[in-house]
């Protein structure tokens, strides 16, 4: 018996070893890379991650960052990348680690870094054990994760706060809980600025070749601006960085003789988040009426499913298609004035079916706006309409060439953007 405490002792001892010799080499990486951003909030953080980037490779800074959303990136000096491969594909935070290691191996002037903690407990031990930022990105708080954050907004707001550095620089766009931020910060001696978006100019904004919002690049440029880099040279950075593939975008295609424009707001989760994104493309007259709404339900989501079918009453959509499952918890919330607009084609359809039913409950010469969760029949759907021939005002009928096609966004033909591999 006395051999088996002393095994049981001997093991404690190796892993406690193992876990302060783990920790040290984890320090000197962080000290290799004098500057680190971490970006939290609610919606946007992969994008702004990737404007930050670019706005400080536009300084002339050496950059590595690295991306959580749709789907998460490891971003080298140079701009390409690769994906960021993971056991069994489950995320976790201590997967950070590894990007700091690998981040410091280039030993950059700044690593930009998604926060992918959602608990308040990691996302405080992502910030003081992992990452340890010296300017910290808090872009919003909207309604989403309440279960773990929540349940309301101010908890939200206090639960991201976790990630602001102590004595550091904290960035933010959040207009409606700045009060709160600012109270959190002042926990953590921690300088907080608040952007404001109309600083960034119409101008500005046309020379995306992707959908973005002011708020997010007028948080890059205050983030370049800390580490000396001029407005002009972080727009400039921007503007040449690659989109995030979970990127607002709008595709045409035809569908038989119906001319389809398709807007993918799936990545946009909560639903003012979803709401301000269907009224910026209808704004750019990028997506128009009549509209289809396909709302993607996820059994796991059944609390953001019925926030979409109330989203409805503020989008008023000529069309509602409910898809994936369990479906009822969507119709349920969709107010009754609209309840005879509803296509229910709830469960796991086959491709062909699902398209075929989307394509039927809309109009010719219509858009597609798809919400929710992108997981499940919402994946489906997006590698079918992937198969149809596109469009363009001025060659209606004519199929771009496949990768001008993957690649489109807006409706216009872009270049495949780069992608290599290491």
């Amino acid at each position: 018996m006395l051999y088996l405490y002393v095994v049981y002792a001997l093991c404690c001892v190796a892993l406690l070893v193992a876990g302060i010799v783990e920790q040290r080499n984890h320090d000197r990486n962080l000290r290799r890379i004098p500057h680190r951003v971490l970006v939290n909030g609610i919606r946007g953080k992969s994008s702004i991650t990737r404007l930050c980037a670019g706005a400080l490779r536009g300084g002339g800074l050496l950059v590595v960052a690295k991306t959580t959303g749709t789907a998460a990136r490891f971003i080298f000096p140079d701009a390409s990348e690769e994906p960021v491969h993971r056991k069994f594909g489950i995320a976790n935070v201590v997967e950070q680690i590894g990007i700091v290691r690998r981040a410091a191996a280039y030993h950059p002037d700044a690593l930009v870094i998604e926060c992918m903690a959602v608990m308040p407990a990691l996302q405080e031990i992502n910030q003081s054990k992992l990452i340890r930022s010296t300017i910290g990105v808090l872009c919003n708080v909207r309604e989403d994760h309440l279960a773990e954050m929540g349940p309301t907004l101010d908890d939200v707001a206090r639960s991201l706060s976790k990630s602001m550095p102590v004595g550091g620089v904290c960035v933010t766009a959040e207009r409606d809980r700045l009060a709160i931020l600012q109270q959190e910060a002042d926990k953590r001696n921690c300088r907080l600025i608040a952007v404001d978006p109309d600083s960034v100019t119409d101008r500005e904004m046309a020379d995306f070749g992707w959908i973005t919002f002011k708020e997010n690049v007028a948080i890059a440029i205050a983030v370049a601006g800390l580490l000396g880099v001029d407005r002009r040279s972080a727009l400039a950075g921007m503007i040449d960085a690659p989109p995030d593939p979970g990127v607002l975008s709008v595709v045409r295609v035809t569908a038989g003789d119906k001319l389809i424009r398709f807007a993918n707001v799936f990545a946009a989760n909560d639903p003012e988040s979803t709401l301000m994104n269907i009224q910026q493309l209808e704004r750019q007259h990028l997506i128009s009426r009549p509209m289809t709404m396909v709302i993607n339900c996820r059994p796991d989501r059944v609390e953001r499913n019925g926030q979409m079918g109330a989203l409805c009453g503020d989008v008023r959509p000529d069309r509602i298609v409910i898809i994936g499952e369990p479906t009822r918890s969507a119709r349920s919330t969709i107010p009754a004035d609209l309840q005879d607009r509803v296509v229910d084609l709830g469960g796991r359809l086959d491709p062909d079916r699902l398209l075929d039913g989307v394509v039927a409950a809309t109009d010719f010469d219509s858009s597609i706006v798809a919400v929710g969760n992108i997981h499940g029949q919402g994946e489906v759907l997006l590698h079918e309409l992937a198969g149809l021939p596109s469009w363009a005002p001025d060659e209606l009928h004519a199929p771009l060439p496949p990768m001008l096609r993957t690649n489109m966004t807006v409706g216009t033909r872009v270049p495949a953007q780069r992608r290599t591999s290491r």
